[in-house]
């Protein structure tokens, strides 16, 4: 997309085409996007420092032994989870698809934790794994059909007793951001660009898909040139949850509403899904 007469012309929403999705791996989107993840101001990419603490010492009360324990945190972003459970004790490997977020990691790396730039859909997870842990709504961004290749490959990843906890977005909270009418913003610079640009996003609910789509036109402010990115969030309910972790062989799988929410969450907007492999 080079123009403003492109936005005008666009084809509809929901399905992002060919070309719009967002570039994670991109070097330098990856590099804007880390400082999102390491913002206090937000939680729209990791959560703040505080929520974070909770975060870690809710999983190392009730989901790990007290040290030695392995984990393995899948969309690791920049380690801000199991830097901290490596200092408690435990051996830790996080595998992310951006490289600036794994870059980061590793210069603050303990010697018990491995970091890997890969695509969780292609990596290889290993295996003995105490805990495999998939937060902050990172499997929403998965269809159904490869969440449930990935929650199988958990399954496989994990040691006898081993547990896996997922932390999804809520059914109502991607109809939700499917609903949100249009909007726009500016900004002089941010993780759609490093110069003054303008964002003009739209989404779409599809019933049937159950998903939400979205789209971002980001306008160069100095060249008006245009460029599109897209993305598309998919909901789970409950049920499809709990029978996706059941097919996978999972047994006495159920949520959690004890997970510590975020300080910006609202009502129903993310679950705390955990589940164990039998011993």
């Amino acid at each position: 997309m080079k123009s403003l007469l492109d936005i005008v012309r666009r084809e509809s929403l929901p399905n992002p085409g060919a070309g719009e999705k967002i570039p994670w791996d991109d070097p330098e989107f990856s590099a804007r996007m880390l400082n999102e993840h390491l913002s206090q101001e937000h939680d729209a990419a990791s959560r703040r420092t505080g929520t974070i603490e909770e975060h870690v010492t809710w999983i190392r009360e009730k989901l790990l032994p007290e040290s030695g324990g392995r984990v393995l945190d899948l969309g690791c972003g920049p380690g801000l989870y199991i830097s901290r459970l490596a200092r408690s004790g435990h051996r830790c490997v996080g595998i992310d698809y951006s490289p600036a977020s794994i870059e980061y990691a590793v210069k603050g790396s303990e010697d018990s934790t491995e970091y890997r730039q890969e695509d969780l859909v292609s990596a290889e997870f290993g295996g003995q794994f105490d805990l495999v842990m998939m937060l902050s709504g990172e499997i929403n961004t998965f269809a159904h059909e490869v969440a449930s290749r990935i929650v199988k490959k958990a399954h496989q990843a994990l040691g006898p007793g081993g547990y896996l906890l997922i932390e999804a977005s809520t059914m109502e909270a991607v109809r939700r951001m499917g609903r949100m009418a249009p909007t726009w913003w500016a900004q002089e610079e941010g993780v759609f660009g490093a110069e003054p640009h303008v964002v003009l996003r739209e989404q779409a609910w599809d019933d049937e898909a159950m998903t939400a789509s979205s789209r971002f036109f980001v306008i160069d402010a100095a060249t008006s040139e245009v460029t599109r990115y897209g993305e598309a969030i998919h909901a789970f309910s409950d049920d499809q949850l709990l029978g996706m972790l059941s097919d996978c062989g999972f047994a006495g799988a159920e949520t959690d509403w004890s997970f510590p929410a975020a300080e910006s969450d609202t009502k129903n907007e993310m679950m705390a899904i955990v589940a164990r492999k039998e011993a």
